[in-house]
This record gives C-alpha cells, structure tokens and sequence, in this order.
C-alpha cells in the first residue's frame, strides 16, 4: 500500500480545482467594466469525477530507471469551465455580477483553506509513522 493513498490524491486535485475556479473568478472580476463580457465558472463536482475517472498515467521504466519522457505525474488536465448561471446582462452586454462573485471567491477560498488543512493533516500523520512516532 502508498502512503500516499486516494485521499491525499483527491485533496490534491481538490485545491488545484479550486485554485483554477479562484483564477477564473479573478478574472470575472477583473472584466467586471468589459462590454459583452460574460463571466465564466468552474464545475467543482465535475471537475472532481473528471479527475477521478481519469486514471494516473503510468511510469515508463526504461531499463530499470524511468523514462525522461515520462509524462509528469499528477498532471490532471484543465477544470471544466461553464458559462456562469443566472448571469443577466446589463445595458453593456456585461453579466459579470460583482457581488455574487465575490461571495463566491470568499466561499471558494475558505473552501481552499479547509482542504489545504485537511492535507496538511495528512502529511503530519504521514510524518509522524516515518518517524516512528518520536516527536
């Protein structure tokens, strides 16, 4: 068994989704006063069940060492963007809502925290049977 099991795997994937959903709010917010602008999101919940059907890629060993041309692990692709919900236009096309936005930055970023803690966790637990519970 990993001692880098699902959980760990899925935090991960969970603060790199909202990490790109923070980045795409941002940039809502930053078109906030741009004509026609129509403000995007990121599907957290299909973000996450893209990432978990999609499997790990495997490591190509080329005489017992790996390959250079070994893609990368852990790299899962872009999160799905989606046209944000309930966006009306105002009189210059612009559906950027500054206040719902910024509901959903402070809401996403407690989110974040709340993972990045619960990894942090982990890998304290992780660290405390490395070293064979001495503190």
């Amino acid at each position: 068994m990993s001692p880098f099991d699902a959980t760990l795997g899925r935090l991960e994937r969970s603060l790199d989704v909202r990490l790109e959903r923070q980045n795409v709010l941002a940039g809502n917010i930053a078109n906030v006063d741009t004509p026609g602008f129509v403000p995007l999101d990121v599907d957290f919940k299909a973000a996450m069940e893209q990432a978990q059907a999609a499997k790990a890629p495997e490591v190509e060993r080329s005489g017992g060492h790996i390959a250079l041309d070994a893609p990368p692990p852990g790299g899962h692709g872009a999160a799905p963007r989606v046209v944000a919900e309930g966006a009306r236009p105002g009189l210059d096309g612009n559906a950027v809502d500054l206040d719902r936005t910024m509901v959903a930055m402070a809401q996403n970023a407690l989110q974040y925290a709340a993972g990045a803690k619960a990894a942090a966790k982990k890998l304290a637990i992780l660290r405390y049977v490395a070293s064979d519970g001495a503190a």
